[in-house]
């Protein structure tokens, strides 16, 4: 709320009448002033510095100059880089990370450690890629290795039965670090097992689905449930206490609600402050992973924040994740973008198409210093993933994922 400018105060003081002294009555004047005002600071001084010794304990040292505290939560690193003059991050008082280059595996290739080491072999060489991520849980809400928390093996979200530490030394035995790649709030089946996880009707206190029952209508998982958010909170803390070196949580965010479907639901879903739901459990994982001396991502689609959707990096201050990962889908963009007042088609090439969509969202990614950029479809080629690749190198993101 903005302050009402009443305009500025004026105070106005009296001023004493000199003009039935004479001059050399106010040179006296003035001349015992000064030796007055003199005579309390000499007088002062030599109390206080006595004073000030006496209550000082023998021995202490002198108290060091303040520092500047970081206003922001940092995401650990083995090798912090200095920040130089001009350095973009020297402005926003963070440090860049080291570059992050990834290969994603399908979950197709989770059966055991030989279907997986066989995957890893197949990463593109050359590209210098360190990491492997491994999708642990994936849209939808199955989870794709034998989780042992307790909604995962209620709901039967289990759809796999490899475990952690094989992926984990797999990964490490073909020389990458092992990344896990969890959906959060894209979860259908986790409502199903206890409806205080999904979203509410405001008046009734009925379970909300996306459609229609005949039209397979879908429920999905609320930021604002307790049950949810601990749950997330646990498969992100059960992978980094596994040996994940870094967590990436995509779909921190919300269902496309229609306007008839906000028209059910409770009211803090049309407000602009729905924000701080999805940064809130954000923190929350951030905070599950640094713990497990982890690292984490948020993942963010480009199609979301061009329909204005990204809510979660709405406000850089609230979010204590600084690595970005912006995750762009050929096959999405090749669709076209749609928004109440405006459609985006995108023509040409994958690398034409990454062109242009870095170029439309990079303002609404530019209080985040560490930004990697994911290339995926289905409709392309790897050799034309690469080149899109080149081309976000080019527009300065050296940070990259791999499918």
């Amino acid at each position: 709320m903005r302050r009402k400018n009443k305009g500025r105060k004026i105070y106005k003081t009296k001023e004493k009448n000199y003009y039935g002294k004479t001059p050399l009555g106010k040179a006296l004047s003035v001349g015992l002033t000064v030796l007055l005002i003199g005579g309390i600071g000499f007088i002062g001084y030599s109390v206080a510095e006595p004073v000030f010794k006496y209550t000082k304990k023998k021995g202490d040292a002198p108290e060091p100059p303040p520092t500047a505290a970081s206003s922001e939560l940092l995401e650990p690193t083995s090798s912090a880089p200095k920040i130089q003059p001009g350095d973009p991050s020297a402005e926003t008082g963070t440090v860049a990370q080291p570059d992050y280059k990834a290969a994603v595996i399908k979950t197709s290739d989770l059966t055991d450690k030989a279907a997986l080491k066989a995957a890893i072999e197949r990463i593109p060489s050359g590209q210098k890629v360190e990491y492997v991520e491994i999708p642990l849980k994936t849209q939808g809400g199955k989870i794709w290795y034998t989780s042992s928390v307790y909604y995962a093996t209620q709901s039967g979200a289990i759809h796999n039965y490899i475990n952690l530490s094989d992926i984990i030394d797999t990964v490490k035995a073909a020389g990458y670090h092992p990344a896990a790649l969890i959906s959060t709030f894209n979860d259908n089946i986790l409502p199903k097992t206890d409806g205080s996880a999904g979203f509410k009707t405001a008046d009734a206190g009925d379970q909300w689905i996306d459609n229609t029952p005949e039209a397979g209508g879908k429920p999905w998982t609320s930021p604002y449930s307790s049950t949810a958010v601990n749950y997330i909170g646990d498969i992100v803390t059960e992978a980094a206490e596994a040996g994940f070196e870094k967590i990436i949580c995509s779909d921190i965010s919300y269902p496309p609600f229609r306007p008839s479907d906000l028209a059910l639901l409770p009211p803090e879903l049309k407000e602009p402050s729905r924000f701080q739901a999805l940064t809130s459990a954000a923190n929350l994982f951030y905070d599950r992973a640094v713990r497990a001396n982890s690292t984490m991502a948020v993942e963010v689609s480009a199609t979301d924040i061009l329909k204005d959707n990204a809510d979660v990096i709405r406000e850089p201050l609230y979010l204590n994740v600084k690595s970005i990962i912006l995750s762009i889908d050929i096959d999405a963009l090749s669709a076209g973008v749609y928004t109440d007042s405006t459609v985006y088609d995108f023509n040409g090439t994958a690398a034409e198409k990454v062109e242009k969509v870095l170029g439309l969202v990079k303002d609404k990614l530019k209080d985040y210093t560490n930004v990697a950029v994911r290339i995926s479809g289905s409709t392309v080629g790897t050799d034309e993933l690469l080149k899109a690749k080149e081309v976000a190198y080019e527009q300065g993101y050296t940070s990259f994922v791999i499918g």
